[in-house]
């Protein structure tokens, strides 16, 4: 029987299982759901109360990790700080949420919803699967970060410009220059600006350090305008 909790002993994660596939259908299933009810979630007390609820689940999400690291005995400052871009997007997005901030949304769709779709696509959790906590975490806060800024996109009508993909390509830059100090000082790997990660990952493709940083400066850009394309053609169409 899979332990829910605990590190060991668990069922590896199988990438494009039928687990996998249904999570990702299931995220699919949400996004139209909101599409179709855009305009009663625009309602006062619903648009509340749905923003709300969605930005609590993020946080108790990212709550939840720092508390079962702790609870299985691995958090450290080197790695498990709220830095890592899948952290920073969760925190801001739930910070959108409540606000309704354009400029966090610029951040957000292009860093935040890039990086939890490609994350979700090809997850780093080779250790665990539905039912585990792990798994069930990794989903929920990534989801999350792609639900809270489609919320924003079909509800709230939020619309990302040309000037948005270079806003969001300066500024993901820009923390990835300041995480690279930060990671000097704590002799950490936030965003691996330092080495690979230690599991297999698309890093394996991009060549050595520090080289690898040029094609993830080339896959940024083209996920950014893969972001933006919908918009694009949408003002081009009008």
């Amino acid at each position: 029987m899979i332990d829910l909790i605990k590190p060991d002993g668990n069922a590896p994660f199988i990438l494009f299982s039928a687990t996998h596939i249904t999570t990702l259908t299931i995220l699919l299933i949400i996004c139209f759901t909101i599409y179709l009810f855009r305009s009663q979630l625009r309602q006062n007390v619903v648009n509340r109360l749905t923003r709300y609820s969605l930005a609590t689940i993020l946080l108790a999400s990212e709550a939840s990790l720092i508390w079962w690291l702790n609870y299985i005995d691995t958090w450290a400052i080197e790695h498990s700080l709220p830095l890592h871009l899948s952290s920073l997007s969760l925190l801001l997005s739930s910070v959108l949420l409540l606000t309704r901030s354009y400029r966090l949304f610029e951040f957000t769709y292009f860093v935040g919803l890039g990086s939890a779709l490609q994350a979700m696509i090809t997850p780093d959790i080779q250790a665990y699967t539905f039912p585990h906590f792990r798994y069930v975490h990794f989903f929920i806060s990534h989801g999350g970060i792609v639900v809270a800024n489609i919320f924003m996109v079909f509800v709230e009508e939020f619309s990302p410009t040309f000037k948005s993909v270079i806003k969001a390509f300066f500024y993901v830059n820009g923390y990835a220059l300041f995480i690279f100090f930060v990671n000097i000082v704590l002799n950490g790997n936030y965003m691996y600006t330092m080495r690979k990660p230690a599991n297999p990952s698309v890093f394996d493709y991009l060549g050595p350090w520090p080289f690898y940083m040029i094609p993830l400066e080339l896959i940024t850009i083209g996920t950014f305008l893969f972001l933006y394309a919908p918009f694009y053609i949408k003002n081009k169409w009008s």
